[in-house]
């Protein structure tokens, strides 16, 4: 099996920080050790390079329906911007269409692009819910993440079963009580 080159650049970074941490890179346990960092590296923020325009891939469509569309328990991975540590979770998404829907299999891969970059979670929800707004002008977008961040379990408070939520309401989810208060209850429902 042969390896995928990765940034050499970014291997030697790595090969550093272990000199650093007073480790030797040349002990049999780290010799791949920078290889193995920066390959991870590079997949855990993919997200920088792809783009949405390709991700919606031609999955809107005119449709006459216009109650809540609900995709909710989206696991993620990401990482914490400040630490370089991962947090992760579930994101709940809803929107009511006003003559365009989008394929389902497109919400997950909305938060998997934003999910795959170096992150803080509030702008992460924030960035799912215009991005929806944006491609498909529904009456509202809705978003809710439930997050648990490493940052906060292994270090610092030390907490380890703390979990983070943020939302973004957009048009009716911001304006419409009822609204917003269907979308919370239906995620709520395990």
């Amino acid at each position: 099996m042969s390896e995928v080159k990765v940034d050499l650049e970014l291997e030697d970074i790595v090969r550093e920080m272990l000199i650093k941490l007073d480790e030797d890179p040349n002990r049999e346990g780290l010799k791949k050790t920078p290889y193995r960092v920066a390959r991870a590296f590079e997949f855990l923020t993919k997200g920088y390079k792809q783009d949405i325009e390709a991700v919606m891939n031609n999955a809107i469509f005119e449709e006459k329906y216009s109650e809540m569309v609900l995709v909710k328990d989206i696991d993620f991975y990401s990482m914490c911007e400040h630490h370089l540590l991962p947090f992760f979770g579930k994101v709940h998404i809803a929107y009511i269409p006003d003559g365009k829907i989008v394929g389902l299999s497109k919400m997950p891969r909305i938060v998997e692009v934003f999910a795959r970059r170096l992150q803080v979670q509030e702008r992460m929800t924030q960035q799912i819910a215009e991005t929806l707004y944006e491609y498909l002008s529904p009456r509202g977008v809705g978003v809710v993440i439930e997050a648990q961040h490493l940052c906060m379990m292994m270090r610092g408070v030390e907490k380890q079963n703390s979990v983070a939520m943020t939302s973004a309401m957009i048009g009716e989810f911001r304006e419409d009580v009822k609204t917003r208060d269907e979308f919370l209850n239906l995620i709520r429902q395990r």
